[in-house]
């Protein structure tokens, strides 16, 4: 009766406390820092060395020594060069061989801490493997799309590298219209763990061509650096949408002045947008930017 009374007593108290759930494990932060993330620009062997030196002479910095390499798992050639600017890193590319799938198309280089985990966790948040990982000549790669066909690559280095902080954050400018928008807004910022830090869902339309219409602005922000996601109804005029990468600069007028000297063509003079004075140049070799100067410091230049 005693050991009944007992049994009994602890039963109660089992349905008197509920179960204390253990809470999930936030996945890990693959990120290393923006000043290892590089935009990927494709430009044509015979133009390799003239956009080097225009991006430089416009944006200053150092460059890596030139060399050519086989990047990609499958036999390729290609001249290769890292351009280390205050405003952004590039890893230019200048294929001496037809350009084997998927690569040309990867907008971004993020250097993650663990490749394996990294790419785990990007599958479970979305992404979709293009190529499975592969060594390079410095480490290992692979490339990944997100919803709405963005196409980025995770790479990992054998030897840790250290480059000095970035003096302005540049931002990956993706371009999708609102069936993949917020898709993709969720898979990124899940695995990246960004944060939203702007969502205006009626910005005017002339800041990417559209006077008259409105478009969605999202800016993010994460261990990967920055982000703007604009949203559209994809009927874009040349060159939106044609432009990976947005850099700051604290003098826009003066950059363009250095870019124009470089041998870059404007294709969209200086005009104001929401939180900025931005300028669309192409520089030799046909790769395509955004340059701005922020509301902020172009009043404190008035």
């Amino acid at each position: 009766m005693k050991l009944f009374k007992t049994l009994l007593a602890a039963s109660a108290l089992t349905l008197a406390a509920p179960a204390v759930m253990a809470a999930p494990a936030a996945s890990a932060d693959y990120a290393v820092g923006p000043q290892y993330d590089t935009t990927h620009v494709y430009v044509p062997a015979d133009q390799f060395d003239a956009f080097v030196t225009s991006f430089s002479a416009t944006f200053g910095g150092t460059t890596s020594k030139q060399g050519e390499f086989q990047v990609t798992p499958t036999p390729s050639l290609t001249k290769s060069q890292l351009i280390l600017t205050p405003a952004g890193t590039l890893s230019v590319f200048g294929f001496k061989t037809p350009i084997p799938t998927p690569f040309g198309d990867e907008r971004t280089g993020y250097l993650v801490t663990d490749l394996d985990a990294a790419v785990a966790d990007a599958r479970k948040h979305g992404a979709t493997r293009l190529i499975t990982s592969f060594p390079d000549p410095i480490g290992r790669d692979v490339v990944v799309q997100w919803p709405g066909g963005v196409n980025m690559q995770l790479y990992w280095h054998t030897a840790k590298p250290n480059y000095t902080p970035l003096a302005s954050v540049p931002e990956n400018r993706i371009y999708l219209t609102p069936d993949a928008a917020d898709a993709f807004v969720k898979s990124w910022t899940g695995y990246a763990h960004g944060k939203i830090t702007a969502d205006d869902r009626n910005a005017p339309g002339d800041e990417v061509g559209q006077p008259g219409k409105t478009i969605r602005r999202i800016a993010i922000e994460s261990g990967y650096g920055k982000m703007l996601v604009i949203v559209s109804d994809g009927q874009l005029p040349w060159p939106y949408g044609r432009d990976m990468a947005g850099y700051n600069v604290s003098d826009l007028n003066a950059t363009l002045a250095k870019a124009t000297a470089a041998g870059a063509e404007t294709l969209v003079t200086a005009h104001a947008g929401a939180d900025r004075q931005s300028a669309i140049v192409r520089f030799p070799g046909g790769y395509i930017a955004e340059i701005h100067q922020a509301a902020d410091k172009k009043a404190k230049s008035k």
